[in-house]
């Protein structure tokens, strides 16, 4: 389930450029207490592996930088978009910005002026997508001296598509409760990707490379629509991994 919520306000709103946290923040605020603590501290568990199966976009409005104090500031309207495949997150979330008094956006008060519940998509691959938040995708490994390092792919990397298609699975399995079949595949490949695509994104005191772009999506629907929901790739729940389907005449990084 999706929906795009249009905040308003009498000031212009003030955030960190690094407002991914400030975004995941206001969401768990505005789950129900317990179902907020569930999500944030276990989410939904795979082979130990915890997803919280929601995601979201970045805030889509008039904006300007200012890089000597660190903040963005944006003009409102601004319109966030937010997905998850599970129902109560979805109603539970909208029903609590929709019927809050006292909304904010990080320190600054903001209303709900829209509200709009979008129609699932048809899924017709191949399906040109683009980001609505950048992807990222990466493995933990281990270096000589037996220390953990993060890496990172680069969407023209096979690893790339791979993780993505395994990242998938577990979250369908996790949804449907049952596995997918073998038959159930998925490809993602960049279609207009380049090195200005690469963000570098910190969210607290970790930095994360992903990436913007277009991309080509192929394979089972099923899948695919669970990408829709969940997000794509890794830290959906940061703020990663957002995608639209795109038709003729869109235009994205």
């Amino acid at each position: 389930m999706r929906f795009e919520i249009i905040f308003d306000s009498t000031q212009p709103i003030r955030l960190p450029i690094q407002y991914n946290y400030v975004i995941q923040g206001m969401i768990y605020k505005h789950l129900g207490h317990e179902y907020s603590s569930q999500l944030h501290d276990e989410g939904y568990t795979y082979q130990n592996r915890n997803f919280k199966l929601f995601t979201f976009s970045r805030l889509n409005g008039r904006f300007k930088q200012n890089r000597e104090s660190n903040e963005i500031l944006f003009y409102p309207p601004v319109a966030l978009t937010i997905s998850s495949s599970i129902e109560r997150f979805a109603y539970e979330l909208g029903y609590s910005l929709l019927t809050c008094d006292d909304l904010h956006l990080g320190d600054n008060p903001v209303k709900v002026s829209g509200f709009n519940a979008l129609t699932e998509p048809i899924i017709n691959p191949p399906e040109a997508i683009g980001m609505l938040s950048p992807i990222t995708v990466y493995s933990t490994l281990k270096t000589q001296d037996n220390k953990a390092k993060t890496y990172y792919y680069s969407p023209y990397e096979q690893e790339f598509s791979r993780l993505i298609e395994s990242n998938l699975k577990k979250k369908y399995t996790l949804i449907f409760d049952k596995e997918p079949k073998e038959d159930q595949t998925v490809s993602i490949k960049p279609l207009k990707v380049s090195k200005n695509s690469e963000v570098i994104v910190k969210y607290k005191e970790t930095i994360i490379k992903a990436w913007r772009g277009i991309y080509i999506l192929e394979g089972d629907p099923e899948l695919i629509k669970v990408g829709y929901d969940s997000g794509l790739g890794s830290k959906n729940s940061q703020g990663f991994g957002c995608f639209k389907f795109l038709t003729k005449g869109d235009n994205y990084d």
